[in-house]
Order: structure tokens, then C-alpha cells, then sequence
């Protein structure tokens, strides 16, 4: 492979550095804006350059030794060799500019970037399992960057401090399973009150791998389910009567509960000061009837509803739903009612609301934006991404097409040391 040298403009959205040579574009891991470096020109692959970096001349000053040993081959974290002041700057200027070209609009007011837990923050992830004979055997961990591989943890600088602790001893336990082979992956949650352990495996488990996982939960003093299949089928080994999951918002003396495979945010300080963040720029008061959409178990619908506000929360998992209104009914909220509803095509409510406040999955809210919002006609609208392109798509939709300006706008470090991207905005109908 031919060797270059070039300096690194800009980084991509995957958190990759991208270098110019003879006018060809290639995608660099490991590298920084501004810093001059030796690559490998390596051949197209899924539509782009790829190089591999073999020196750095010149290094920035934002460079930092990344704390994790498995940096650089785990493909979980992107951004560990960047100053964390440096990765928030470049997760502005990537949510900015995405604001820029796609939807041609900036905010009237940047809001200053939220920070939280930078290490040990990652409450929930889902590991993979692969049996490698020629690597010793049982593999468990994320996959490697831009590969199907798996690394093989024995710690995570980003995983909950309990979970990291017992990446050594799962190695040891799913290794003596007599299945080895047909276990795929590991849901790993963090609750407020207990640690939980979600097994799928691909056939049934004989008693006795039974009893070595049960062994393994006394021990350790896990929650371990079984999953043999879809979600349906996740089941609890030990204790066989587990106590309901749950974290707490204390800002808001809620007790939020839910299942082990229920989406939550990951970085659980991250998400008290996205809330409070987002209960600011909506300003719920009681006389206001609010809007909460992609509601999930109530993230945001029960701080809303706490302050007095009416609210109704919709969501397009049934599970989630019913977890809403258990969380409601179990915190005493009358004022929050959920409904079911599939989100990603134009659905109708029949109801005006004065204020909504959107949080959608990556692929964003453009149904949503497109039909629901001029049929609701909200005064205000707040609005949680994890994802500048769709943010920046439907922010131009509200902007251009329905006449709103954007007053607020700003990044929440929801994922430290990854390329993820967490933003808020805030948008008001002009006239």
C-alpha cells in the first residue's frame, strides 16, 4: 500500500478524520483536525476512501493518551485521544453546520454545551458474543471500527463501573456453557438499584448451563433473564421474582420504572440536565396542554406533568405505554395520559396543543414535522435529537415551510469520547 502525507481539514460525521490527496478524499481513524500526518492509501470500500494512520508529524494540542487500552481497535468509542473541552467544541460546530446547509438557519441563541459524566457513564449497552476457538474462545464486547469483529473486553472505560467489573467473570461463565457457539449477545443495564443481565440465546440451555448462570447471578448479585427470542420471551432466571428496575429524577420526586431491554437514555446525570434543559425552554405551566411525542416510559411526559401541566405522551412500542401509565398511575400524576401510535407515518390527534416537545430515534421526526404539527398548531415547540442530519432536515421543515423561528439551540453530551451527537432546540411560531 502507497504511503502520503497531508493535513487533516475537517472531521467526518462518523468522528473519522478526513485528509485530502490529489483530490481524492480519505477517511482517517485516530486523527484530528489540523494535525499533520502519515497514512496508508487504502482501496475504496462502501463508497469511500479509507486510510490508516501510520505517523503523526504534527499533533495538535488538543491530543490526549486515550485511558482505554482496547482505544483504537473497539469501535464503541471514537473521540478518547481528544481534550473532552475539544470534543464538545467539535460537536457544536458539527451540529451548527449541519444547521447551516441543510436547513439554512441558525438559532437566535446558542445554547452553552451541557456536560456530565465523562467516564463510567454508559448505563445500558448491548455487548456481542462470538465463540473464536483460535482466540482462545469466548469473545464479549463491541465490535471493532468499521468491522463485524468483536473486541474482547475485560474492562470499558465508558460502561457502568459495575458492569466493567463483571466483563472478566462473563468471559469465564458463557465459556463453560455447553452452547457457546449460539449465544449472540448481552444486554447489560444499570439500574438505580440493581445491575441486570439479558441473555439471548439461539437454542434451549440445559439445566445445567442453567444452574451455572444462577450460580453466577447469587454471586455477583445480578438480575439474569433469558432471551430465547424476540422480546416477548425475555424471562428471569434468578431471582425468579425480580424486583422492577428503575431510576430516579430526584428534581422531580419521580421513581421511573422499566424492563431490561426498555430503551433508556445511557448517560443517566447527561439526562437529569437534558430534562431540566428541556422543562426551561418549554415552561410548562397549568394552564398548558402539552404535546409529548417518541415519549418513550415517560422520560419527559412525568417532569412535565409534575409541574402541573396537562400532558399526553405518544409512542409507537406498546410496552413503553404501558410502562408510562404504570410510572403515572405509581407516582400519583394524574394530569399524564399516554397513547399508542406509530410516529413515522402522518397520524392525526384531532387536538390542538399549546406546546409540544419532540425526542425521535436517529431517522428523526418527518412525518411528524410534515403533517402532525400544522394540525396541532403548538405555539412552541422543543425539540431532542440524537441526530444533526434528520434535526437539521425537519429544523428546516419548521423553519421554511411552517414559519417558525429557531430561539434556542444547543449540544448535550449524552455520549462522551463517541461521535454521537445529543442536541436540543427550541422553536416559537412567529407573528
Amino acid at each position: 500500500m502507497a504511503l502520503a502525507q497531508s493535513r487533516v481539514e475537517e472531521f467526518a460525521r462518523d468522528g473519522a478524520g478526513v485528509v485530502e490527496v490529489e483530490g481524492r478524499a480519505y477517511f482517517i481513524d485516530g486523527v484530528l483536525p489540523g494535525e499533520v500526518v502519515e497514512f496508508e492509501m487504502r482501496k475504496k470500500r462502501r463508497g469511500k476512501f479509507l486510510g490508516r494512520l501510520t505517523r503523526i508529524i504534527q499533533p495538535s494540542p488538543d491530543r490526549v493518551v486515550p485511558r482505554c487500552e482496547y482505544f483504537g481497535v473497539c469501535g464503541g468509542c471514537a473521540q478518547q485521544h481528544i481534550e473532552p473541552a475539544a470534543q464538545l467544541a467539535f460537536k457544536e460546530k458539527a451540529l451548527f453546520d449541519a444547521l447551516t446547509q441543510t436547513a439554512k438557519t441558525l438559532p437566535e441563541n446558542r445554547l452553552p454545551p451541557i456536560c456530565a459524566s465523562i467516564w463510567h457513564y454508559r448505563r445500558k449497552a448491548r455487548a456481542g458474543i462470538r465463540h473464536v476457538p483460535k482466540k482462545g474462545g469466548i469473545l464479549v464486547g463491541f465490535r471493532e471500527r468499521n468491522s463485524s469483529y468483536i473486541t474482547s473486553l475485560m474492562s470499558c472505560a465508558t460502561l457502568d463501573a459495575g458492569l466493567s467489573e463483571l466483563l472478566p467473570g462473563l468471559h469465564e461463565l458463557l465459556q463453560r456453557l455447553s452452547c457457546p457457539e449460539r449465544i449472540p449477545q448481552l444486554e447489560m443495564v444499570a439500574a438505580d438499584n440493581a445491575l441486570a443481565l439479558v441473555l439471548r440465546h439461539l437454542q434451549p440451555l440445559c439445566e445445567a448451563d442453567r444452574a451455572l448462570l444462577r450460580e453466577f447471578a447469587r454471586r455477583e448479585g445480578v438480575q439474569f433473564f433469558l432471551q430465547p427470542g424476540g422480546l416477548d420471551t425475555v424471562a428471569p432466571l434468578w431471582p425468579e421474582s425480580p424486583q422492577a428496575l428503575y431510576y430516579r429524577l430526584d428534581d422531580y420526586d419521580l421513581k421511573m420504572e422499566f424492563a431490561p431491554t426498555d430503551f433508556i437514555q445511557v448517560n443517566g446525570p447527561a439526562n437529569e440536565r437534558m430534562i431540566e434543559l428541556a422543562m426551561r425552554l418549554l415552561a410548562p405551566t397549568l394552564d398548558d396542554d402539552i404535546l409529548d411525542l417518541f415519549c418513550g416510559l415517560g422520560n419527559f411526559t412525568l417532569p412535565i406533568a409534575r409541574s402541573g401541566a396537562r400532558v399526553l405522551g405518544v409512542e409507537g412500542e406498546a410496552g413503553l405505554v404501558d410502562r408510562g401509565r404504570e410510572n403515572a398511575a405509581r407516582n400519583g400524576l394524574a394530569n399524564a395520559a399516554f397513547e399508542v401510535a406509530d410516529l413515522h407515518q402522518p397520524t392525526a390527534l384531532g387536538r390542538k396543543f399549546e406546546k409540544v416537545l419532540l425526542d425521535p430515534p436517529r431517522s428523526g421526526a418527518v412525518d411528524v414535522v410534515k403533517s402532525l404539527i400544522p394540525e396541532i398548531d403548538p405555539r412552541v415547540i422543543v425539540y431532542a435529537s440524537c441526530n444533526p442530519a434528520t434535526f437539521a432536515r425537519d429544523a428546516g421543515i419548521l423553519t421554511h415551510l411552517h414559519g417558525y423561528k429557531m430561539t434556542h439551540a444547543g449540544v448535550i453530551d449524552m455520549f462522551p469520547h463517541t461521535a454521537g451527537i445529543e442536541s436540543m432546540a427550541r422553536f416559537e411560531r412567529e407573528g
